[in-house]
């Protein structure tokens, strides 16, 4: 199938575009992105940019591979997505997303509109992630996991005084679901099939199937069966 590329795109030499892709308006494609067959690439998205990144920036890993795209992708209006990332197939990426360095996203996953997931960030199969969710470097969020709109998530307790490299970003284990507005300090775990009420500040491990809520939050019952995924697929 042929390609339909926008005349005002740039796509630079050495990037690669699979069959059937559909390129907007004003889009930019740098040198050895990967962008898979049958993707969608809406208006002023950025693709393969090199990260500017302060002298000692734990984000700093030596050279970056090239971005890698799946097939099927739809990456909407003015995301940016770095140099170094891996998108795997049938991922969306909202409008004005930004996807770091190093960060992987899995199949069938959604980030929505202006949230950032940053490098080093492992995301897995069939998450949800809504608007405006800041996932940190290092964290890891399993399959099928849900982050509503506005979680922040962090990785410093020193907040810049640290040992370069020590960084801790939370673990959301499959399933759990995380409520519009919450934070989490670092290196936090939330148990699989764990739900953690909106608003939340999360400063300690949840755990298993766990509801919590409040400041700081606390466990107030146990997610029942019936609302376990497993019954909801």
């Amino acid at each position: 199938m042929a390609n339909a590329i926008a005349p005002t795109a740039v796509i630079h030499d050495g990037a690669e575009i699979g069959d059937g892709a559909t390129i907007g308006e004003y889009v930019v494609i740098h040198p050895g992105t990967r962008l898979g067959p049958d993707c969608y690439v809406e208006a002023g998205a950025v693709l393969g940019k090199t990260p500017r990144l302060r002298p000692g920036s734990g984000a700093a890993q030596g050279e970056l591979q090239p971005l890698l795209i799946g097939k099927n992708v739809t990456i909407c209006a003015g995301a940016v997505l770095y140099a170094g990332a891996k998108i795997d197939d049938h991922v969306i990426i909202g409008d004005q997303t930004q996807i770091r360095e190093r960060a992987h996203i899995g199949p069938n996953t959604v980030v929505g509109r202006a949230s950032s997931v940053d490098f080093d960030a492992r995301v897995g199969a069939r998450v949800l992630i809504q608007t405006g969710v800041y996932v940190t470097g290092g964290s890891i969020v399993e399959d099928d996991v849900f982050l509503g709109p506005g979680v922040t998530t962090t990785n410093d307790d020193a907040m810049g005084r640290h040992v370069p490299g020590e960084l801790d970003g939370p673990i959301f284990r499959r399933a759990c679901r995380v409520g519009g507005g919450v934070v989490l300090t670092p290196g936090v775990e939330i148990g699989e099939e764990a739900f953690v009420a909106a608003g939340a500040l999360v400063t300690k491990d949840v755990p298993l199937r766990a509801v919590v809520m409040g400041v700081p939050a606390r466990q107030v019952r146990a997610v029942p069966d019936e609302d376990l995924l497993e019954n909801w697929r």
